[in-house]
């Protein structure tokens, strides 16, 4: 049966940002796709990035443009309604096309986000108000992934030349002069800062050896330093041989879930099915976590690379890198650097003239952290509703496409050249025999010198926050929060702990994502875990009961806590909050609802909130 879309039609912008992803419609069709059927269907995975365009070049989706793309993929407009109203950057409310995205969680509220968003409010008039001329506006934001330059914001200018970015640290002088910049159309340069690496030039760095050395616009400067060294040995080696390696190493996941990298690799490889998929989960959206997007910027060969070694062991012919959309710098240089590996015959249909094929495809997420998680990441890819899926079966049998999936993290990709040049058994005798390599820490909130360190496993918290300079001022210091908003808070008599798997776990905390967030004496710290109950509630993806009732409870729980007024006493309600985060533990479907209380809990328990 045909699709029929009614209503008016889409503007001539609307067209050419749909256009410039699904390509021209083909004469003669009249208002039909350029492709019926199966063929239409078929790419159903072009939706996100159709919804993206639109959004780029007019500043919002407007129903007439809805019904454009449903009518050029043959996607009814409930589903796909469904997928543009479950993004947060994606708008479906006329709003103007230049907007300043003013972060307000955890990092930044330690910072002063707070004061900076009443200033704007009574500078520019409450979030959401559009200014005088209707040309822009500003919003309260989730974490922008610029923890260590807090507070931040993030500018989106829409139009022919659609162009992002950032205010890092952001005052509210700077936020309304770019505001007023943008909206005349002045044109600028690349403005992201650099990022911070205070360990720049340590000849003991391993992952970060790189960065701030070498060009990461340049192929050639990453050849010279030994770039693609890792690619040809791993051809020279052979797939076996490579994953053999990848399990001696004893490498596991560095996103949080701690899953070891060669079993995944051995599975898909193995899987009779084909074809096969690789995904780089570049979604990096936990509150405080930076690393991933400071490798990408700058060192972004290296993630090409080291995805084609994944892909070339594990046979699979096509990666996609899903990349958070508040991250437009590396999306850039990661855009250049696939361009620059497939023209120097590193990526494409004949990878270092080996005869294997392997190629890279970007897609961008649209502000949902859910997405973080690999099937709801799927699912998001493929233009459907960013939810999980149930598991089992597992992606390295049933994933991406429905096909077997190779996910890791970008952290984990990049220690993969290391365990190639340097040796499996070398690369495990780096760290502690649970928690083998070098490992990437965020490092933000009141310390001296915010950024990112590269250490061994087995370095200290204490010995971390030393190498930042400790508590900024000298002040005292109240609480440390280690992973993120879904890890744990610890206190100041526990900063003797090793930063391993084991270490942490045996403490009764999480490494999580790599998170070290550090509160003063002077920080309100049931506003933080108030902010950290309201981003859980905010982001749970409504799919499964535990989860979305559970977060919501949650944060009215720990609101009555912080009022004063508790239902009955204050033991009464602890009870109850352990209810709720027993049941979102046992049946929330993915780790979202799973770890929604881990910091919360950690938190009352602690004697730290309410």
């Amino acid at each position: 049966m045909d699709l029929h879309v009614v209503g008016p039609l889409a503007s001539p912008a609307e067209r050419a940002g749909i256009e410039s992803v699904v390509g021209p419609r083909e004469p003669g069709l009249g208002g039909h796709a350029s492709r019926g059927g199966h063929a239409a269907r078929g790419r159903r995975d072009l939706l996100l990035p159709a919804l993206h365009a639109v959004q780029a070049r007019v500043g919002w989706i407007s129903q007439p443009a809805l019904n454009e793309i449903c009518r050029r993929l043959t996607i009814p407009p409930a589903e796909a309604y469904g997928v543009a109203s479950f993004y947060a950057l994606f708008s479906l409310a006329s709003r103007p096309p230049v907007v300043a995205h003013v972060c307000d969680d955890i990092a930044c509220l330690a910072r002063g986000a707070d004061q900076l968003c009443a200033d704007l409010e009574r500078t520019l008039g409450p979030a959401g108000t559009p200014s005088a001329d209707g040309r822009t506006t500003w919003l309260r934001s989730p974490c922008l992934g610029l923890c260590e330059r807090a507070p931040a914001a993030l500018v989106t200018v829409a139009g022919e030349e659609p162009r992002t970015f950032a205010i890092a640290p952001a005052t509210t002088a700077r936020v309304a002069a770019e505001l007023s910049d943008a909206a005349i159309d002045i044109s600028r340069a690349d403005r992201w800062p650099s990022a911070p690496i205070p360990q720049a030039g340590d000849p003991a760095l391993r992952l970060l050896a790189r960065v701030g050395r070498v060009d990461p616009a340049s192929l050639d400067a990453y050849r010279a330093a030994g770039g693609y060294e890792a690619l040809g040995r791993a051809f020279e080696l052979g797939p076996e041989v490579v994953i053999r390696e990848l399990l001696a190493s004893k490498l596991v996941g560095r996103g949080g879930a701690a899953f070891p990298a060669g079993r995944k690799w051995e599975a898909v490889a193995a899987a009779p099915e084909h074809p096969h998929y690789l995904v780089c989960n570049a979604d990096e959206s936990e509150p405080g976590t930076f690393k991933d997007r400071v490798l990408m910027e700058e060192d972004p060969f290296a993630i090409v690379e080291a995805m084609t070694i994944a892909g070339v062991t594990t046979g699979c012919e096509r990666g996609y890198l899903y990349l958070r959309a508040e991250y437009p710098l590396a999306a850039a240089r990661l855009t250049h650097a696939i361009a620059e590996a497939r023209a120097q015959g590193l990526l494409g249909p004949d990878v270092m003239g080996r005869g294997v094929a392997f190629d890279i495809e970007i897609r961008r997420g649209a502000g949902a952290y859910i997405c973080g998680e690999e099937t709801a990441l799927f699912n998001s890819i493929e233009g459907k509703r960013g939810e999980p899926r149930n598991k089992p079966p597992f992606p390295v049998q049933v994933g991406l496409f429905g096909k077997p999936t190779v996910v890791n993290n970008v952290e984990t990709l990049a220690n993969v050249p290391l365990i190639i040049l340097g040796g499996g058994e070398a690369y495990a005798r780096i760290g502690t025999e649970g928690s083998t390599g070098p490992k990437l820490f965020c490092l933000s909130g009141n310390v001296t010198r915010p950024g990112l360190y590269e250490v061994e496993f087995g370095a200290t918290l204490r010995q971390l926050m030393d190498l930042a300079g400790g508590v900024e001022g000298g002040r005292a210091l109240q609480a440390v929060l280690l992973g993120g908003a879904a890890g744990t808070f610890v206190g100041p008599d526990q900063l003797d702990m090793p930063l391993t798997f084991e270490g942490t776990r045996a403490a009764g905390a999480t490494l999580g994502s790599g998170v070290i967030m550090v509160f003063d004496e002077a920080i309100d710290l049931p506003a933080i875990v108030l902010r950290i109950a309201a981003f859980f509630r905010h982001e749970s993806c409504g799919q499964c009961v535990p989860c979305r009732v559970g977060t919501v409870r949650q944060e009215e729980l720990l609101r009555r806590l912080v009022a004063g007024r508790p239902n009955g006493s204050r033991a009464d309600e602890l009870r109850l909050f352990d209810e709720i985060a027993q049941a979102m533990r046992d049946a929330s479907i993915c780790g979202l609802g799973q770890t929604a209380a881990s910091a919360v809990g950690s938190a009352l328990h602690g004697g730290l909130a309410g």
